[in-house]
């Protein structure tokens, strides 16, 4: 799908191919965000849950780093949150959350009954299968650290920013943004590798991973705040706005500096 040259390109320069990763998940929610409004939030949130599923297991090094590809996609669902906090209140912000939850629970376990199927008698069919059931076969371990972590880390997202916001009067968007954020993300971190990280790989590695993984979600929640600031000057109409949100707590936010 993508031209050699570019691939290539990427091969060699991770680095830079981590960077533009970032760029490119902020910017495509906040394409469909201007597209859909917070409908749009609401499938980014969906979107990201199933892409870091599939990309988690996967260890990449990034600027000397050992760390997991899923977290990029899935600081993405944080960026969301956020700005549903911002623009609609806490009351879809914790929807939201509620529906990125189900539908891992959901993947998960249709991915798993998937596995019940034995292969077909073709060439390719076994190699299918040993594929999905490297990438699915989720040990109990997994499934209630993702989940457990996600569910705690985000609806503490959530609290914190309406809570700074709530203190600051609406004021101060950038630290709402990033506190909520780092803060709730070291939770996130903090659970999965004790949960997953250390049963697998120890208390060593799992450290040096949740690390890097932290940092890594630091350096994106920090890149990601000019964006939620452009993201809060839109104006999307009347239509957008939910009657059952927390409209006037959305609208308060306007007023931020």
């Amino acid at each position: 799908m993508i031209p050699e040259f570019i691939a290539e390109f990427f091969r060699l320069h991770q680095n830079s191919l981590w960077v533009v990763t970032i760029g490119l998940d902020l910017g495509l929610t906040l394409l469909l965000y201007r597209l859909y409004g917070k409908t749009g939030l609401y499938a980014v949130i969906v979107l990201n849950i199933m892409l870091s599923n599939l990309q988690g297991p996967k260890l990449t090094t990034i600027f000397g780093m050992q760390t997991s590809l899923g977290m990029i996609i899935y600081s993405g669902i944080y960026f969301a949150t956020d700005i549903l906090s911002e623009r609609y209140g806490k009351r879809e912000a914790n929807r939201a959350v509620m529906i990125g939850f189900f539908t891992s629970l959901i993947v998960i376990t249709m991915m798993s009954i998937s596995l019940l199927f034995l292969p077909a008698d073709l060439e390719y069919a076994e190699s299918a299968h040993e594929s999905l059931e490297f990438l699915f076969g989720f040990t109990p371990r997994f499934v209630f650290g993702s989940l457990f972590a996600y569910l705690i880390s985000q609806r503490l997202d959530v609290w914190t920013f309406h809570f700074i916001k709530e203190k600051t009067g609406g004021r101060m968007l950038w630290l709402r943004n990033n506190a909520s954020t780092m803060t709730s993300q070291l939770v996130d971190t903090a659970l999965y590798s004790t949960v997953v990280w250390w049963g697998i790989y120890g208390f060593k590695v799992a450290l040096e991973l949740a690390l890097a993984k932290y940092l890594f979600k630091v350096i994106i929640a920090a890149i990601d705040t000019p964006f939620i600031y452009w993201a809060r000057n839109w104006k999307l109409g009347e239509k957008d706005w939910s009657d059952e949100s927390d409209a006037a707590d959305g609208e308060r936010g306007l007023r931020d500096e």
